[in-house]
Parts: structure tokens; sequence; C-alpha cells
């Protein structure tokens, strides 16, 4: 029989418990109010509906991180604060992320009142300096205090469609103080043809003094424009040179009739540049006459894209001597990529000014990117004579080295975006926090995000490091009780999947792609549903794909389909993954003869897939070092591609003969 007083004490215990889950509960509930708050304020900001960002931030008063409600409450009336509240803000959570991030939005603000004083004054506080329009207002500050920042300006413009207000208006400061010339805008002129930007075209015609109507025909209606012909004077021939390029985006053979039946009205120099804008597109499309149109291109002046592309038709036709020249001409920021560092050093072995095995520029060459761990840092390795391993790792993170990372205000703030799915803010404040960090400190934060299953964080921070290097942070297997007898069982290779998977989604486990792809192996709706008909699963819906087993499940098959159907061709399948299995064969037919992947690969002729297929084939490389603990050979696991239908003795032949 129970006493009453332990009845009594029993009672009170119990209701302690439940005042206390229901204060719990309370609190959870409360915090969910303010998390949806603070997302509509968000979103309101963005709408730039200023009345309902102060309605929400009213609800706000407590809310855990109030730089950035201030933050959105400021940014939604910037044009109108002063600068007494800017300054205050910044006082107030001086060293903070937010601050940089409004620094930036004020230099733009500055930047367009041309209050050039301030602007000068807060330049140099702002520590990430990433806008290209806020360093577009910083040289025509500059330039209207006299200083020459023409060659800056040049290397600065390359990309008509993040111009903006204040980029145009920089190309306008230094056209009228002559610091730009006319040749200056007829290749801005072009650039915005080549990136379909018609209101920068129409700006560039405007200081021209040249026609409204036609540049707008020639970049949104080409195939009027050209049939209008070239018309009178230089800036007029430039137009139709524009209109030609956009024309050959949808009919190589009509932009080809329209330059070559103009060629009697325009200069040597203008054909060249038509051609150029030809060759570009050809470039795409991988046909077998863009040599030719290359070719006839010679001498013309190069965007950045038609000068790699240029050298990569080169490349594909094994011209090495064109490489090596054309490499030689590209613009510095070119040059010292390590893509065309490493080709330049094949280039000057095969056209017999360096050495195979190299020993003069070309090993010098190779050795200045062969400890980069990317795509060409491992290729130039390889050429050097080592191939890529692991190093044995070196002593563990301790909790000590963890508790200061955790109790960083920026970790922490990090943390509570990642919980509510914004990304963009916890990757900012995340980065922010590794700011003037040691690399055993960026270790200890890599591994504080691995026990906060923040992965991508993981591979990022582990992966600035250079000395002290973890390659279980940088390349990590989650999920491997269900991973290894999935490609086990398809005979699959695991490192390739695991590569394949580090690039999709950084093992990202609700990663959603802005097409709609899902989860770890980033698998569509559609491709779920097809994968799972032909699997016998009848009750796929796409909301499966958020679970691991089904993700892995569905992305496994859909990889080992994609693979068969490529011949086993892993620099084939990785490419289908990513842009269908459609442009894969094409590229394929492109081929008459086997091609050193290598070259295949660097022209893709998507940016995305290109990129795609390298950091999957230098990841995969990676992780069969650490699953079999043994150097690895980038060049054997890409080895060559083939046209369709060659033999297994064919292909082996060929892999050998490179």
């Amino acid at each position: 029989m129970i006493s009453v007083s332990k009845w009594i004490a029993g009672a009170v215990v119990a209701m302690v418990a439940v005042t206390a889950f229901a204060q719990s509960e309370e609190f959870g509930a409360e915090t969910r109010r303010e998390d949806d708050a603070f997302l509509l304020m968000r979103d309101a900001v963005r709408k730039d509906d200023a009345s309902k960002v102060d309605f929400y931030a009213a609800r706000l008063a407590n809310y855990s991180i109030p730089s950035y409600v201030d933050y959105y409450r400021l940014k939604a009336r910037l044009r109108d604060a002063s600068q007494a509240e800017i300054r205050g803000f910044m006082q107030r959570y001086q060293g903070q992320a937010i601050v940089d991030r409004l620094r930036n939005d004020w230099l733009l603000e500055l930047g367009r009142t041309r209050d050039w004083t301030t602007f000068d004054e807060q330049l140099p506080l702002f520590v990430l300096n990433d806008d290209t329009q806020v360093k577009c207002y910083a040289l025509q500050s500059r330039a209207i205090k006299g200083q020459n920042v023409a060659n800056e300006a040049r290397a600065l413009l390359i990309s008509p469609n993040g111009y903006g207000e204040p980029c145009a208006g920089l190309i306008g400061t230094l056209y009228q103080s002559r610091q730009f010339d006319a040749e200056d805008l007829y290749t801005q002129l072009r650039l915005s043809g080549e990136f379909n930007s018609t209101g920068q075209a129409r700006r560039i015609v405007a200081l021209l003094g040249g026609p409204d109507k036609k540049v707008v025909q020639a970049v949104d209606l080409p195939a009027v424009a050209v049939a209008k012909g070239p018309g009178e004077g230089r800036t007029e021939h430039e137009i139709f040179i524009v209109a030609v390029g956009r024309l050959a985006k949808t009919s190589i053979k009509l932009a080809t009739l329209a330059l070559n039946k103009a060629s009697s009205s325009l200069s040597t120099q203008e054909q060249r540049e038509g051609w150029a804008a030809i060759a570009l597109q050809s470039s795409y499309s991988l046909s077998d006459d863009t040599t030719n149109y290359w070719k006839r291109a010679d001498g013309a002046p190069l965007s950045i894209d038609q000068a790699q592309w240029s050298t990569r038709i080169a490349l594909r036709n094994g011209d090495w001597r064109q490489v090596h020249k054309n490499i030689d001409a590209m613009p510095a920021i070119l040059r010292e990529d390590p893509t065309w560092i490493y080709w330049k050093g094949r280039a000057l072995m095969a056209d017999g000014s360096d050495t195979s095995p190299p020993s003069g520029e070309a090993l010098r060459l190779f050795n200045s990117i062969a400890d980069q761990p990317n795509f060409y840092g491992q290729l130039a390795r390889e050429e050097t004579g080592r191939l890529v391993s692991i190093p044995p790792p070196g002593a563990p993170i301790t909790a000590a080295e963890i508790a200061p990372i955790a109790a960083n205000p920026n970790f922490q703030r990090a943390l509570k975006f990642f919980g509510m799915r914004l990304r963009f803010e916890g990757t900012r404040e995340w980065n922010w926090g590794l700011r003037g960090l040691s690399e055993r400190e960026h270790l200890a934060a890599a591994e504080f995000a691995r026990q906060n299953h923040i992965l991508d964080r993981m591979v990022n921070t582990s992966d600035r490091t250079r000395v002290l290097v973890d390659y279980t942070q940088r390349f990590p297997s989650p999920h491997d009780d269900i991973m290894h007898p999935a490609t086990k069982t398809l005979g699959l290779d695991k490192a390739w999947v695991y590569g394949l998977i580090r690039q999709e989604s950084r093992f990202i486990m609700d990663a959603q792609s802005h097409v709609g792809a899902s989860g770890l192996m980033q698998v569509m709706p559609s491709t779920g549903r097809w994968v799972a008909k032909k699997l016998g699963l009848t009750d796929f819906a796409a909301d499966m794909l958020s679970d691991v087993k089904t993700n892995i499940m569905l992305g496994t098959n859909y990889l080992n389909m994609v693979l068969g159907n490529m011949d086993g061709s892993q620099v084939l399948a990785t490419a289908a993954y990513n842009a269908g299995p459609g442009r894969s064969r094409t590229w394929r037919a492109s081929l008459d003869k086997p091609m050193e992947s290598a070259v295949f690969i660097e022209s893709i002729p998507f940016f995305e897939t290109r990129t795609y297929v390298k950091n999957v084939m230098s990841n995969a490389n990676y992780y069969a070092a650490l699953f079999e603990g043994r150097p690895q050979s980038l060049k054997a696991r890409i080895g060559v591609v083939t046209p369709k239908g060659y033999t297994l003795q064919e292909e082996q032949e060929a892999t050998f003969a490179r």
C-alpha cells in the first residue's frame, strides 16, 4: 500500500514534469511562430513591401538574431535612411557578417547617388569586396579623380549580364574621359551580343551615336537585322557582326551565308570578327566545320569564351602548336588558370618544345599546380610521376578544440539559419566565422559541422586547409550501410558514386535543385518514377525521394542504367547524369576515333556539365584512394572516350597509345 506522503511526492514530481513539458512545448511553439514571422519579413523585403517588413519586425522584438531583424528593417528603406541610422547599425553590430552585407548595400546606394566621399570612406571597410557592381563604382570614383583605371576596367568588364547601371556608368565615364576608345566600345558591343544583353548593347551604341533600333534588332531579331545588310560605317558594321553571331546560335548555315554575302562591304578585320562570332557558336555544336571557321577568324580580337573555345577545338584536333599559340595569346586571367597551365605544359611536350617526361618549362608549369586537389592538379601531378595518395591523418580533433567553435556567435547563427533551411544566410555566417582561423581551427570547425550533420560545411571548411589535411572530412562516406550493399549488388564503383554525390548535393539530404531534383543523389521526380517502374515499385511518390534509402536505391539504379547505356564509360555516364543521356550521346557521336578523356571533358559544350564531370572524376579518384588504401591514377580512371561501336580491344589499344 502506497503511503499518502509518497503519493503526494509522486504527484508533485508528475506535476512539475507536466509543467516543464508544457512550458517547453509553449517555448517551442513561440520559437516557431517567431521563425515564421522572420521568414515572412525576409520575403517582404524581397518584394519591397516596407509596411509588411515593419509589421513582422514588430513581432520580433525578442528574436534570437536581432541583427537580422534590424538589417531587414533598415534595408527595406535604405534609400531614405539617414547616415546616422546606417552608422548606428554598423556600430551596434560591429564585427558581424551582416554589417558587411549592409555595407555592400550602402556602397551601391552611395554609388547611385554619386556620394563619392562617403563611398571612398566605406569601400576599404568592405571585407568581402565581392560585388562586381561595387567594383565598377570604385573604378568610376577613381576615374573621376583623374586616375587611369582602363586596364583594371577591361579585366573586370567581361560579363555584360552582371553590369547593371554601375558598370554601364563606368564605361560611359571612361569613354568620356578618353580612357576607353571606340575599340573598347566595339569590344563591349560584341560581348553584349554574345551574352544576349540587349540593354547593354543599346547603351554602347548610344555612346557611339549609332542607331538604337538596329542594335535591338541585331540582338533580339538577328534574322531581320542580317537581311538588311551591314549598313554604312564602322558602328553599323559592328551591329551587323553582333546579328551574325546571334543568328549563328540558331543557324550556322544562315549566318555563314549572310557573312559571305556581306564580305565585300566589310573590312578584313570585321570579317574576322564575324567568323569568330560564328566559330564560337559552331564550337558548342562540335561541328566538323568549326576548325575552318576559327582559321578564318585568325587575327580577330577574341572574348574570354572565344579564346578558350578556339583552344578547345585545337585540342580536339590534336593541333598542339595551335594550342600553345592560343594559350600564349590568352589574357593573364586565363593563362593563370590551372586548366590552361596544364594544357600549355602538355602542348610544350607534344610540339617538341619540352621533353617527355617533362624536364623544362613544362615541368615548371605542372609543378606549379600539382599540389592543387582539383582535376587539373591531379593530372599535372601525374605528369611529374606522382599519383594521388592519402597521407596519414594528423592528431584527432579534441573536444577542447571544438568548444570555442561551438561558442562562436557566427557559428551559432549559422546553425540557427541551417535549422530554418536558410542556407544562404547560414553559409554566409559560417564562412564569416572562419576568417582568421588557423588550419587546425578549420579542422575543428569542420568537425563541429560533422557533429551537427552539416556535411556540406564540413567538406567546404576542410577543403580550405593546405598543410593539415583530413581526407575523412573532405571526402565523407555517410550512409555506407545503405550504399555498400546497393553498389555491390549492381557492381557499381562505390568511389565513383560517392564522388558524384559529393558534387550533386554535398550530402545535404533535403537538397532541392532549382529544377526539382531531390536528395543525396539529386533524383528528378520523373526519373525516380521511371526507375521505380522499371524496378517494379508501384507505390512511388515524389516525397519518397527525401528518404535516404529510397534515394540511394533509385539513384544508384538509374546511374547503373546510364552507365550501361554508355558502354561502361564513367566519363560519359557522369555527363549523362548531369545533362541527360541524349546530350551525352550527341557529344560522343561527334567522335570519329578515340579521344583522350581529358580532352573530351574539356570540350563538353555546357559549362555546368564540363565542371561537373571534372569534379566528379576528381572526387572519385580521392574516394578510391581512401577506400583502397593505395595511390590512384586519374588518367587510368578516365581513360579514353571512344565512338559508339568500338570493340574492347580497340578501346584498350587507344588507352595504351595515350
